[in-house]
């Protein structure tokens, strides 16, 4: 039943590149293009002019600069990029198979596009440019943390000292350093000593908390509205019915069994866990003991 499945075959066979596979490696294409556009062709800023977040840019009309801005980083300072990338990747190869690929990277640019209209709207009078896929990271990071709030997690501190914490604690700890940074920094109109741009992590956090209280268990799916018409009185099940009643799975022949499974676990492989229906999960659960018993 899973030997025919893509993810269980032989590691020789092609495979596609996932989502986060290509975020990384657009991040690494735009820091590289950085590079050669500054040492190359001796025309430095010229890729942040184009894609990086600005009050120039925004009333020139660069609307894409809202998400390309992540795309880019701090070209004399290589721990900026490499941390994102670390984080990114780390974070994002929890993540992923759990949410779907469609959705992991819905999220992400979602969380970077509201780090960057947040940024836009506290620096507005100060201007500067944005670049960096921090807001995205973060707020993957604070879905990481819903998840797994107390599984243990070693950071290494500067790259150096590795130190075990919690993932709850760490992300409480950044949206105090950063909420304080924004009010008495970047609302201020000064430059933060972190030389973080704390309004675009808040952005990316809140989007990562948003997702996962209200969105992650939705279905996503147009039509969940209840039925405008009902069933009179007398043709629903009385209480004591519904108590009765039990959920059972309709087996029939056991190929039928294993092909529902089958379809299940394809719509996680491609969609995530989290886009199973209660019923769904529910027929998973119950086929799973139904077979450890025969």
């Amino acid at each position: 039943m899973l030997s025919d499945r893509p993810y269980m075959r032989d590691s020789s066979s092609p495979e596609r590149a996932s989502v986060l596979t290509w975020l990384v490696s657009a991040v690494i294409a735009g820091f590289i293009l950085q590079i050669v556009a500054g040492r190359v062709f001796q025309s430095p800023g010229a890729v942040e002019h184009l894609f990086g977040l600005s009050r120039r840019g925004i009333r020139a009309g660069f609307l894409w600069s809202f998400f390309s801005y992540s795309f880019l980083h701090d070209t004399n300072n290589l721990l900026h990029i490499v941390g994102n990338l670390l984080g990114l990747y780390f974070i994002g190869r929890v993540l992923q198979p759990m949410l779907g690929g469609r959705r992991f990277l819905a999220v992400y640019a979602a969380a970077v596009i509201v780090g960057g209209l947040v940024w836009s709207a506290v620096n507005w009078h100060v201007g500067g440019t944005l670049v960096g896929a921090s807001a995205g990271v973060f707020g993957l990071f604070v879905i990481f943390a819903c998840f797994y709030p107390h599984q243990p997690v070693t950071f290494l501190l500067l790259f150096i000292v590795p130190v075990t914490l919690k993932p709850k604690h760490v992300a409480i700890a950044a949206a105090l350093i950063d909420l304080t940074g924004c009010l008495f920094y970047e609302v201020m109109g000064a430059v933060s000593p972190f030389g973080f741009a704390h309004s675009a992590h808040l952005g990316g956090m809140a989007v990562g908390w948003l997702y996962f209280r209200y969105l992650h268990e939705a279905n996503w799916q147009l039509l969940s509205r209840r039925p405008e018409i009902e069933l009179p009185r007398w043709a629903k099940k009385s209480p004591k019915a519904a108590e009765a009643a039990t959920y059972q799975v309709n087996v029939g022949p056991k190929a039928d069994l294993r092909a529902e499974v089958d379809r299940i676990l394809d719509k996680i492989n491609s969609q995530g866990f989290g886009a199973l229906t209660a019923d769904e999960k529910r027929l998973l659960d119950d086929a799973k003991d139904l077979l450890s018993r025969q």
